[in-house]
């Protein structure tokens, strides 16, 4: 026998609000694609009557030194791009190794302990170039290990500098999922290490999600100085145009290449901070 399945009749007070809010959503979106039509016609006007206009735009927009230098720079990008992929894997492993000891109670690591927190009091507050100074011109003069290839020496410094971001960012989230957590799971025979890494690290990355993403954005745009070392990447292809052509397009093609880089991490970021707000003001446990 067939179940018959029960239908809800809408009441005239939703259907009056569904209609409402359904009115109220295609307003936002007129007024949305309105004032961004004015705003660009503004700019528009602003930049076309600006006197030095047309020099600005045959310097920086040369639709002609465009199309000539894209493939150079896009091939530079490729370095950018095995440089970066490198360094989240280096920076991943890292960071979380030195969240892990800074959380550490155990009394043998009390040595580690030190040796982390003065390491990432010490990497977050040199800047990045100088960084990449030390370990791209200091390791090779050691004269140890022979001749380094720049990109590892840049992978190097971006996955050192970055470390000690990441590790800060794991240590504030371990510590902020509950102490009942830690003390349920070990109360059922869980090891500390198995704590660690069954209960404390899948909650606390849930949490900071957006903040390392946000982070690894960051890395993505500074994996370009590795050029200061001599790196034939997209910032140094750029360069090199620049230098024959006069012309500062090809620092605006470098620029788009590195935006459409960072477009997906951004998309992720942003869809995974409305996910966690969303669920957060249902009531989900986040």
């Amino acid at each position: 026998m067939r179940k018959e399945e029960t239908v809800y009749a809408v009441s005239p007070v939703e259907q009056e609000r569904q209609a409402f809010r359904k009115r109220q959503g295609t307003r936002s979106i007129i007024i949305s694609i309105v004032s961004t039509l004015v705003l660009a016609a503004a700019i528009m006007l602003t930049l076309h009557f600006a006197p030095g206009w047309p020099r600005v735009q045959h310097t920086f927009f040369s639709g002609e030194q465009f199309a000539k230098s894209f493939p150079i720079v896009l091939q530079g990008l490729w370095l950018n791009v095995r440089v970066l992929i490198y360094s989240l894997i280096g920076t991943a492993v890292l960071g979380t190794l030195i969240a892990v000891i800074r959380i550490s109670k155990s009394a043998v690591l009390f040595p580690l302990r030190i040796l982390a927190q003065a390491y990432t009091t010490i990497m977050r507050g040199i800047p990045m170039l100088v960084v990449l100074y030390i370990i791209g011109f200091g390791i090779p003069g050691l004269g140890i290990f022979g001749r380094i290839p720049v990109e590892v020496l840049g992978t190097i410094a971006v996955t050192m500098s970055y470390s000690a971001y990441i590790a800060e960012v794991l240590r504030a989230g371990f510590q902020d999922v509950s102490p009942q957590q830690r003390a349920s799971a070990r109360s059922l025979g869980l090891t500390s290490g198995q704590t660690v890494r069954l209960v404390i690290i899948p909650q606390a990355l849930r949490k900071i999600a957006p903040a390392l993403m946000n982070d690894f954005i960051a890395m993505q745009k500074d994996v370009g100085l590795i050029s200061t070392l001599g790196a034939i990447d997209a910032v140094r292809a750029a360069q090199v145009q620049v230098a024959l052509t006069f012309n500062f397009t090809p620092y605006i093609v470098a620029s788009v290449l590195f935006i459409l880089l960072s477009v997906p991490f951004v998309i992720i970021n942003d869809w995974y901070t409305a996910k966690l707000r969303k669920r957060e003001q249902t009531g989900g446990m986040v």
